[in-house]
């Protein structure tokens, strides 16, 4: 939902009525994961995906339906046996679209839900998607770390909701989930979706140069929050940057330490070190590669800068298990020479690293192309 939000939030806001189908499962080598959402606004435009193109077309008259109707409809789409470019997906796979109205009436919650979401505050909304009485689909419960609001049924079915939901908050991705009518976990009867939209991961990008500007605006691209720091005020302007969240003068290695003392470094977070310069990356690379939570460390610079930055980190007394975690010269090897070309090779790695993937091409490769995701990926 989180990339079609905007939209969404302007024609609620507006008064309209409109039809969004999320996906909420998916099977074998689907295109979209869960979470992702088309809409089908009043003036009868799209927006978003759930499939990249092979059922869009059959979601989009189904939005239309219930936007009219107010029924919510879970439907299966998968490959024709018959006609593989019938309505179906013709990779193989199999996704479960949950198709619902959205309106000030039918989600009173979501003006406050996108207020929590910009302002970076962690909020999961479980959805009822599938029970065997129709009256309990599109029940919602609002979850935050602190608390909750709306029911699903009775207090058993809310409280282990409410426990999942949290646990799907700290990940940092959506999923459905299986409960007995009851509220018994992995039972049978009652499906529930629930969108997690944790705070956006970070990216600190440290060293005020040219390369830094490009990697700024793919990491904002990827959906991290940019930081770009640097000691130089001469080079640490906003103008410089402007596709950084913010921009910092500070010591690098001061400035990371602070923020692991402030609990804003976590698993998610990536780190790319593109000064280059002992006298910053050393010192730098020392807090970062004993941080015990966080998800990238890459450092640019040549093989005979990789080699002595190497040899003053084990002067430093790091370990060689510290060192293994710290990925340099950056980058996958595309051939990169441009500030640009090199942000899309330094993103490529990340990717591939965030996922357990290996970079190679997939044609190449044989197996799923949609692999699974690391967790809290």
């Amino acid at each position: 939902m989180r990339e079609v939000l905007h939209q969404l939030l302007a024609w609620w806001e507006a008064g309209h009525s409109v039809g969004m189908g999320t996906v909420v499962a998916t099977f074998r080598s689907a295109p979209r994961p869960p979470g992702a959402s088309m809409l089908v606004g009043p003036d009868t435009s799209a927006v978003g995906s759930v499939s990249g193109g092979c059922v869009e077309s059959a979601v989009y008259d189904l939005a239309q339906e219930v936007a009219c109707s107010g029924t919510p409809v879970l439907r299966r789409y998968g490959v024709s046996q018959d006609d593989a470019f019938a309505v179906g997906l013709t990779c193989g796979g199999i996704l479960d679209v949950y198709v619902e109205k959205v309106s000030r009436d039918t989600f009173p919650e979501l003006g406050a839900i996108v207020a929590d979401i910009e302002a970076g505050r962690p909020v999961a909304v479980a959805t009822v998607v599938e029970h065997p009485d129709p009256s309990y689909v599109g029940r919602r419960e609002v979850i935050h770390p602190d608390g909750s609001a709306g029911s699903l049924g009775e207090s058993r079915i809310d409280d282990a909701i409410r426990d999942d939901a949290l646990g799907l908050l700290a990940a940092g991705h959506h999923g459905a989930l299986s409960y007995a009518l009851d509220g018994e976990r992995q039972g049978e009867g009652m499906r529930v979706f629930v969108w997690a939209f944790a705070p956006a991961p970070r990216m600190l990008v440290f060293g005020a140069i040219d390369f830094a500007a490009a990697v700024a605006r793919v990491g904002g691209f990827l959906g991290y929050r940019v930081t770009v720091c640097d000691a130089r005020p001469v080079f640490v302007t906003a103008d410089r940057f402007p596709g950084a969240d913010e921009v910092v003068v500070d010591w690098p290695h001061r400035y990371l330490t602070a923020e692991q003392e402030a609990g804003r470094v976590d698993g998610q977070t990536v780190i790319t070190v593109l000064t280059h310069e002992p006298r910053f990356d050393v010192p730098l690379l020392e807090v970062a590669l004993r941080l015990p939570e966080v998800g990238y460390v890459g450092a640019m610079g040549s093989r005979r800068t990789h080699d002595d930055r190497m040899t003053r980190l084990r002067n430093a007394g790091l370990t060689e298990e510290e060192l293994a975690r710290i990925s340099s010269p950056i980058g996958l090897d595309l051939g990169a020479r441009t500030p640009e070309e090199t942000a899309i090779s330094i993103a490529a790695e990340i990717v591939a690293d965030r996922c357990g993937a290996s970079g190679q091409p997939l044609a190449r490769l044989t197996g799923p192309i949609h692999g699974p995701r690391r967790s809290g990926s």
